[in-house]
């Protein structure tokens, strides 16, 4: 089973969750469901790239209806395994362009994955999304890096994010006009090597507060992460809310 462009088909499904274990670890989920359950209160969360369902069903055991959006049959069916999964609403589609019933209270795109969106026009499109399915005074939160070009000297284009063993990774800034990037994986084992990449399109805090003026958005508020550290110029990523205007 794959998805349509298979950078999350069942090759990467079926080992997902154990690659990215320190993700789900408790200290690692439960400050950000702490904040989307606030921001949810007593309405509906939708997920843009819900994948296996590392917040999605945390979310849900709180009580909060949700429902998610993700390209990936392969990922969904990992989900669809886990216990409590028959209490979310999936829908397999691009997480920029479906539409799913109702009107939700928070919305969220987590683990950089406005990223995985990899031109400005489709990142716009995604704001524009979120904010249709928000209930007026409803949220759309993004958690993503700071692009991470203060690392480049003069001549390089690569920044290395994990160094193994067994797994080295590292991201390539293709295109600074562009904002294209790709990140690398490489794992080896037993002198076996395996390597796959994924393009994304880095994106800047202000630009994102531009996309969602044009999605009819304002900047709620923007800590440092989930425990809610205030950003700041040294920050390396941030979660940041944007609320539908009220009536």
């Amino acid at each position: 089973m794959a998805d349509a462009d298979d950078y999350f088909g069942e090759p990467v499904a079926a080992t997902y969750d154990e690659s990215l274990a320190d993700m789900f670890e408790p200290s690692a989920v439960n400050s950000a469901v702490d904040v989307l359950a606030e921001l949810a209160g007593g309405g509906r969360a939708l997920e843009l790239g819900i994948g296996t369902g590392r917040l999605a069903l945390p979310l849900a055991r709180r009580g909060i209806p949700v429902h998610g959006i993700d390209l990936s049959p392969a990922m969904v069916a990992r989900l669809h395994v886990k216990p409590g999964s028959e209490a979310i609403g999936v829908t397999v589609g691009d997480f920029a362009t479906t539409r799913v019933d109702g009107r939700f209270s928070v919305a969220y795109l987590v683990f950089n994955a406005i990223m995985n969106v990899t031109t400005q026009a489709a990142q716009v499109a995604c704001f524009r999304n979120a904010a249709a399915h928000l209930e007026p005074g409803g949220c759309f939160v993004v958690e993503v890096m700071v692009p991470e070009l203060r690392k480049l000297p003069a001549g390089q284009n690569i920044v290395p994010f994990q160094v193994g063993p067994p797994r080295w990774g590292f991201d390539v800034y293709d295109d600074l006009t562009t904002q294209t990037m790709s990140s690398h994986y490489i794992k080896i084992v037993d002198g076996r090597s395996e390597h796959r990449s994924i393009p994304f399109r880095y994106v800047w805090p202000a630009e994102l507060d531009l996309m969602a003026q044009l999605a009819g958005l304002r900047l709620r508020d923007r800590w440092d992460g989930w425990t809610r550290e205030p950003f700041t110029s040294e920050s390396r990523r941030h979660v940041s809310a944007w609320e539908k205007p009220a009536g």
